[in-house]
């Protein structure tokens, strides 16, 4: 059975179905659903598909949906129905990606700017913080922000921390925290999220086929390299791309 929606328009050339405002994963495999449906079997005018955490946000093309409109009604009445028979035809059982993203992370000052203050903060050794993030796997809940940003959840209790204060300049591939998120920035750009690490791996490719690396559904799970290795891994990546 679905879980209790809502759907409401967002102007005049849009919508949003919103499931609840809480994190779950339940949450997560009916909008993926939803979404597919919708991909899969799109209504006359359909133009974009957004997920979030707890949201599908649909933009149509109001004239197209005006020609394809067989009845009486309003454009927005004819897309409501059209994405009430998508939920009814979505299963509750999405099918994720069964693959674990391995990511490996460097854990360095260097790095991790912002890792020791929060191991003070949350009387932590070092190699105790990095076990706990380390030893979860990680749901992609959102790809957003910039171009292939990974909003990954849920984080240990342990080692929850807010968002700072003030956006800072943040390096690309750089691993941050924000409440029970983990995230992965793609480029240097500013951002507020506490840095714990950063990876040598690139999440967004603007000229590859499929440019964002990470989607919706898919799992993650980082690993800690050293230093040296993550010198050695951008220097391969350098000489690869120079050939």
């Amino acid at each position: 059975m679905d879980k209790a929606h809502k759907i409401f328009p967002l102007g005049d050339a849009a919508a949003c179905i919103q499931w609840g405002q809480t994190i779950e994963e339940s949450t997560s495999r009916k909008i993926i659903s939803v979404y597919r449906q919708l991909r899969e079997s799109p209504f006359p005018g359909l133009k974009d598909l957004v997920p979030a955490y707890c949201s599908l946000s649909i933009y149509y093309d109001p004239l197209q949906v005006r020609k394809a409109q067989s009845k009486e009604g309003t454009i927005y009445d004819f897309v409501c129905c059209k994405l009430e028979d998508a939920i009814a035809l979505s299963s509750d059982e999405s099918e994720d990606s069964k693959q674990v993203f391995r990511v490996p992370v460097c854990y360095e000052p260097e790095y991790g700017p912002d890792l020791e203050s929060i191991c003070n903060m949350k009387r932590l050794e070092r190699e105790e913080f990095i076990r706990i993030h380390t030893d979860s796997v990680y749901r992609v809940y959102m790809v957003g922000f910039l171009p292939g940003f990974t909003y990954l959840g849920t984080l240990d209790d342990r080692i929850r921390v807010q968002r700072k204060d003030q956006p800072v300049l943040v390096e690309a591939g750089s691993i941050g925290l924000a409440g029970y998120q983990t995230g992965i920035y793609p480029f240097s750009s500013p951002g507020g999220w506490q840095i714990i690490g950063r990876t040598p791996l690139r999440f967004f490719e603007p000229y590859a086929e499929v440019p964002v690396r990470l989607q919706m559904g898919d799992q993650v799970k980082f690993y800690p390299i050293t230093g040296l290795e993550m010198r050695e891994w951008k220097l391969q990546a350098e000489t690869e791309s120079a050939n």
